[in-house]
């Protein structure tokens, strides 16, 4: 079966974030990761130099700031993505 399936997410380019919003991205950002990082555990990965699906290794079982920076910017678009959807679709984000 080929696969046909295409992408069509929210188009979101036009929204800009404030100052705030985007220090929030950064700490969602981080967020993310430690969801990512426990849900990799909870499933009996631990760290190795190499991920290996096999042996249940993989490199990025480290804390957000040790993460090389191409890897935080994975973290950092999906959260991005998710504070402009949010935006897009008319809600507001406000501090306490």
């Amino acid at each position: 079966m080929k696969n046909t399936y295409i992408p069509h997410p929210v188009e979101t380019d036009h929204i800009q974030l404030s100052p705030e919003l985007m220090e929030l991205r950064e700490r969602l950002a981080e967020n993310v990761h430690e969801v990512w990082a426990k849900a990799r555990m909870d499933e009996g990965y631990t760290y190795g130099p190499v991920r290996d699906d096999v042996r249940k290794t993989h490199p990025c079982l480290v804390p957000y700031d040790e993460l090389p920076e191409f890897e935080k910017e994975y973290d950092r678009r999906t959260a991005l993505g998710t504070l402009k959807y949010i935006l897009s679709q008319g809600y507001e984000i406000t501090s306490k």
